[in-house]
């Protein structure tokens, strides 16, 4: 039985991985900061490890044994620093692949500081010596759940990222392509890299129309600056950094960085990626108001 080491464990991608990899083999080593916050990590059947990106030292125990690592770091200047750790630590254990989460159009050239810090995460990848495979997922249907409450209670929600049209998928797709590739002959898709989007590229305008639809109510996407969208998310205690870099993404959106899709979760999964009527529909109760 192959063990798979999960990072980012309690985040969505990885916990929707887990849910795609239950039952199907692999035995599950989720690696988490604070032990604290695996009570559904055991629930799922996964064996949890305490550990930390951040601290090179804390990392050899949870990779010994592992022969699959899905590695997922999250956003923020030292990320190539904190995927590092996680490397060295797995070519130390003698880990035999890596499947590593990067973003929509890594690169060094990229219009944006996270997509330029994950092209050096994915370039070690590239040369570490193990079987590896990248992900590269567009933007995140989940990100609308950001902007659930006030779509519940005004029926109106506000980016700035004004006529955009983002192939945008589905983060249960994403895991669900990870698990294939996981659950794949190692060598199978050694040395790919996958751009993975869903079915249709998207203004927030056809959004809002399809989770109106849905919802059964009017639904209104409402363009704000990116001043006015910094001053809510810095009220809600969101890391300037953060901002900053979502900044960024907005403004490569709004200029059509964003606007295509590609044939991939289809080729990986046998089926078409899951559109927004879907996600709209499988999270209703989260944009429907209370007592409704």
């Amino acid at each position: 039985m192959r063990t798979v080491l999960i990072t980012g464990a309690t985040g969505t991608v990885s916990s929707a991985l887990m849910d795609a990899l239950d039952g199907t083999g692999p035995h599950l080593r989720a690696l988490v900061r604070d032990a604290a916050t695996a009570t559904g990590l055991h629930k799922r059947g996964a064996e949890v490890v305490v550990g930390d990106l951040d601290d090179a030292r804390s990392l050899p125990p949870a990779f010994e044994g592992v022969q699959d690592v899905w590695l997922l770091t999250p956003n923020g200047p030292r990320a190539p620093e904190h995927g590092m750790n996680a490397m060295w630590a797995a070519r130390r254990a003698g880990v035999e692949r890596v499947v590593r989460l990067s973003v929509v159009g890594a690169a060094h050239d990229a219009p944006n500081r996270s997509g330029r810090l994950h092209a050096l995460s994915d370039r070690e990848a590239e040369h570490c010596g193990m079987r590896w495979t990248i992900l590269r997922p567009h933007w995140f249907m989940q990100n609308l759940l950001n902007e659930a409450g006030d779509i519940a209670s005004t029926g109106a929600f506000s980016l700035n990222m004004g006529s955009a049209r983002i192939g945008m998928i589905d983060a249960r797709d994403i895991a669900e392509c990870a698990a294939r590739v996981l659950l794949d002959d190692p060598g199978r898709h050694h040395g790919e890299t996958y751009t993975l989007t869903g079915p249709r590229s998207l203004t927030f305008d056809e959004v809002a129309d399809q989770l109106g639809r849905v919802l059964g109510r009017p639904v209104t996407h409402v363009p704000v600056s990116d001043d006015a969208k910094r001053k809510t998310l810095l009220g809600y205690g969101v890391p300037a950094w953060i901002i900053d870099m979502l900044e960024e993404y907005a403004r490569a959106y709004d200029s059509g960085w964003g606007d295509f899709t590609t044939r991939t979760v289809a080729d990986l999964l046998g089926r078409p990626p899951r559109g927004i009527a879907d996600f709209a529909r499988d999270h209703a109760a989260a944009f429907t108001p209370s007592g409704d």
